[in-house]
């Protein structure tokens, strides 16, 4: 893992691509970067905004996103089965791009969005939002993260609670983007992208609230075996890491 800040990215890249690296996974904040310098997107790349694997095929530089893809089978792992069903989602990124679109794709059938509306990702996310229903039957709704009252409402109707923001992550751990615990119940699970630290304060908060968790480090490992394949045509050992290395 290379360190990449946004304001060295692209000679990071130029540099992957002179010396002839394979391919890569990039992470926030970088995603939407990404999708603009590839050279050839995927479908998903295109509907979600955001590239977080790329494929390296003599220069040309070939943008994918296996977030959303990731995530999906995380849920699945923990039990969850999100078609027909509501999610709210806490942020406005790549990664909650590439999850309202899977999620989309995958049948869910209503997803709040809430984020901060003077944002960049914000205006970004909103023409994603458009694509994503003309492409599929999920209802897509986008609230401002400061309006506690909807997001209490639709946290009271939701399967689901996804925080797809870097608010929580290491070091500041002590952050959460939920202002009151009251606001979540025992028949609403949580999900967190995030993988460091494991726990997050919003996870905390919710097992202590009778929510049933997880967080990002199944997105991880199944994106990266998504990632894997199309590296190299192969299939990666999920079984295997998952017993070694993730209990």
């Amino acid at each position: 893992a290379f360190d990449v800040t946004e304001d060295t990215f692209r000679k990071a890249v130029d540099g992957l691509t002179a010396i002839g690296a394979a391919g890569w996974n990039c992470t926030m904040p970088l995603k939407r970067l990404m999708h603009q310098r590839a050279d050839v997107l995927s479908d998903t790349a295109l509907l979600t905004g955001s590239v977080n694997t790329v494929v390296n095929k003599d220069g040309v530089l070939y943008g994918d996103n296996t977030d959303g893809y990731g995530f999906m089978q995380s849920m699945a792992d923990a039990g969850l089965r999100a078609a027909g069903k509501r999610l709210t989602v806490l942020g406005s990124g790549g990664a909650a791009a590439s999850i309202i679109a899977q999620a989309a794709l995958d049948g869910v059938y209503s997803i709040d969005i809430f984020s901060r509306p003077d944002s960049a990702s914000t205006r970004l996310i909103a023409q994603e939002a458009e694509l994503i229903r003309s492409k599929t039957a999920c209802l897509l709704h986008l609230y401002d993260l400061q309006d506690h009252t909807q997001l209490a409402r639709s946290l009271k109707d939701s399967y689901c609670l996804i925080n797809a923001s870097s608010v929580g992550m290491a070091p500041k751990t002590d952050a959460c983007l939920i202002p009151d615990a009251s606001m979540l119940h025992p028949d609403l699970a949580v999900g967190d992208v995030i993988y460091n630290p494991r726990t997050t304060a919003l996870l905390h908060m919710a097992k202590e609230r009778g929510c049933m968790v997880f967080n990002g480090l199944y997105m991880l490992l199944h994106q990266g075996a998504m990632a894997f394949r199309l590296w190299t045509g192969q299939d990666m050992p999920v079984g295997t890491i998952r017993e070694k290395f993730f209990q």
